[in-house]
């Protein structure tokens, strides 16, 4: 084999159960699909049930025998994300693999449920508090992992735990919120790794470069996202291969906890899945421990 990973690497998870939070569509979607192919039980766990049926009929119509259902989850409303970790313990033993993919992008200001601003409340916190809820599931699983989709982005993320929220709509940055939600699935990864050490479960993270799917739609009703989206979709890459870096951290079996993947093309936009280092000077270990008491203190979702 060559040093170059593709899909075609994905072992047999015949009786493997996976979970694929936005497996409905784009990325999700397609990393959901070549699960399924390869014998996984998954679940596709998205808010927009219509569009996860259809995508299951899609995933159906191309593998006949794909074992894939879905189970409702909204991560905006920690209500929503105890509902379906209890209903996925109802159904299910064990938990292989938890797909943490699901996400809001560069969205004008708003509040979730819970009074969290949007993006960081879903992308980080709602997973943050799903993992927790499935972790005994993860620990009675053996080889099993957690891979949290992160960005690119994540480079330009700050924490400010004074201001977690953002103040207001006064001063909000959309992409400023997006990268610090998207630091904050890089440093959980990190720091669940670290809780995880002494078991057979390991967290590690991705990052899918350039693609061409529907979740920066909102951006585009912002003139400067309008200018640069040719210029993005040049580079850019089809959400079938954005979803190999997913892939590679779900399912190689020489993954190392705490890794991050992303392409290995020029700026990281495009190409084959490579451990990538995340660069994270001066944003290390520390500060993912205080993120990680504060994610607990607002979900109310504690770790053993």
């Amino acid at each position: 084999m060559g040093t170059v990973w593709t899909a075609d690497r994905i072992p047999d998870l015949s009786g493997r159960v996976v979970i694929v939070t936005g497996g409905n569509s784009g990325i999700g979607l397609e990393t959901a699909r070549r699960l399924a192919r390869k014998g996984a039980c998954v679940i596709l766990a998205s808010r927009d049930e219509p569009r996860a049926r259809a995508a299951i009929r899609s995933i159906r119509t191309e593998i006949p025998e794909a074992e894939v259902g879905f189970l409702p989850v909204d991560l905006a409303s920690l209500r929503s994300v105890r509902d379906f970790a209890e209903a996925f313990r109802t159904r299910f033993d064990c938990l292989d693999i938890l797909v943490n993919n699901a996400g809001v992008m560069v969205v004008p200001y708003g509040r979730t449920e819970d009074g969290f601003e949007r993006q960081f409340g879903t992308n980080h916190l709602g997973h943050f508090a799903l993992t927790g809820l499935l972790i005994d599931r993860l620990l009675g699983s053996p080889a099993s992992r957690v891979v949290t989709v992160t960005s690119a982005a994540y480079r330009y993320g700050r924490l400010d735990f004074e201001n977690l929220m953002s103040d207001g709509a006064k001063g909000y940055s959309a992409f400023r919120a997006y990268a610090r939600s998207k630091l904050a699935n890089l440093l959980f990864t990190q720091e669940l790794q670290r809780r995880l050490s002494d078991s057979d479960t390991i967290s590690v993270a991705a990052h899918p470069g350039g693609a061409a799917t529907d979740l920066g739609r909102r951006a585009t009703e912002r003139r400067v996202y309008r200018v640069l989206l040719p210029v993005f979709e040049r580079v850019s890459q089809s959400a079938a291969e954005a979803a190999r870096a997913v892939l590679r951290a779900a399912t190689d079996p020489n993954v190392q906890g705490g890794e991050l993947f992303g392409p290995g093309g020029r700026f990281g936009m495009r190409g084959a899945p490579v451990v990538v280092r995340p660069g994270l000077a001066g944003k290390g270990e520390a500060l993912a421990r205080q993120l990680w008491q504060v994610s607990e203190d607002l979900t109310g979702v504690r770790y053993p």
